[in-house]
């Protein structure tokens, strides 16, 4: 895809597939638990590197939010899924979001964990901090910037160890990309609403961005539950694996029950 190849992980199955989408700086490995858990119980699950990010390097073109959209639609194709579960985290979240809005026709689900709502209204404040959330991560010295990430994103010391890792395979530059490709994604439209079954996931300690508070609002918008995690910050699949999966394989459940109903 434009000059780069995205490397993916099919864990075969016979239950409904899942594609997971990873984070900005994260790879497929923040999935690893997710991916052996689901797999475990029978569904096809699929992780990817988004360009520029794990083995999916050299970036080629770029990393904006075109890219990554027509990325993941390519992906699809190429595995040849069109009825899918799309699941992300944060900037996974956001993009999942962004296929779905476009294509609803693809999805037998959608699974938010500790992203953004996308379709929110923003108030000034808000697309202030937006507007000023690059330059304010760019004045950070580039050899501090996966620790400081890290630090901001997990609880745990697995997961923050894991977290380093993964921002320390992109350059200070390239992160600053993909930010303001994730700030991109974001598409205010107060009366829209999500197509497809959906799951909010966060941490009860998320405090990135407006998480904490909006997606409070987002379910209350769309008439659910959020899922909040004990004791679990920004990547909460990896800070409390268990529950998230526990989460997961809950939600997987009505939907196979659903298209169970819908076949009859």
């Amino acid at each position: 895809m434009a000059g780069c190849d995205l490397r993916y992980w099919d864990h075969p199955g016979e239950g409904i597939p899942v594609v997971f989408s990873h984070g900005a700086g994260a790879d497929h490995v923040m999935f690893q638990a997710q991916a052996d858990h689901l797999a475990g119980l029978g569904h096809r699950v699929i992780t990817w590197d988004m360009r520029g990010h794990g083995a999916s390097r050299p970036t080629g073109a770029p990393f904006t939010a075109a890219r990554a959209i027509a990325d993941l639609l390519a992906l699809l194709e190429h595995l040849r899924l069109d009825r899918v579960v799309l699941a992300g985290q944060s900037l996974g979240g956001n993009l999942s979001q962004a296929v779905v809005r476009l294509h609803p026709e693809i999805a037998l689900g959608l699974i938010v964990i500790g992203s953004a709502w996308n379709a929110a209204p923003l108030s000034r404040l808000e697309r202030l901090l937006l507007r000023t959330a690059a330059p304010g991560l760019s004045m950070i010295p580039a050899g501090r910037l996966p620790a400081v990430l890290a630090r901001a994103s997990a609880i745990t010391e697995g997961a923050r160890e894991d977290a380093r890792r993964a921002f320390s395979q992109l350059t200070k530059r390239e992160f600053l990309d993909v930010w303001r490709a994730t700030t991109d994604l974001l598409d205010p439209n107060p009366a829209y609403r999500t197509p497809v079954p959906l799951c909010l996931i966060r941490g009860e300690l998320d405090r990135t961005g407006n998480i904490a508070s909006g997606m409070p609002q987002w379910a209350r918008v769309e008439g659910i539950d959020e899922i909040v995690i004990p004791g679990a910050g920004h990547i909460a699949n990896q800070d409390a694996p268990d529950t998230v999966n526990a989460a997961i394989e809950s939600f997987l459940l009505g939907a196979a029950a659903r298209e169970v109903r819908n076949g009859e």
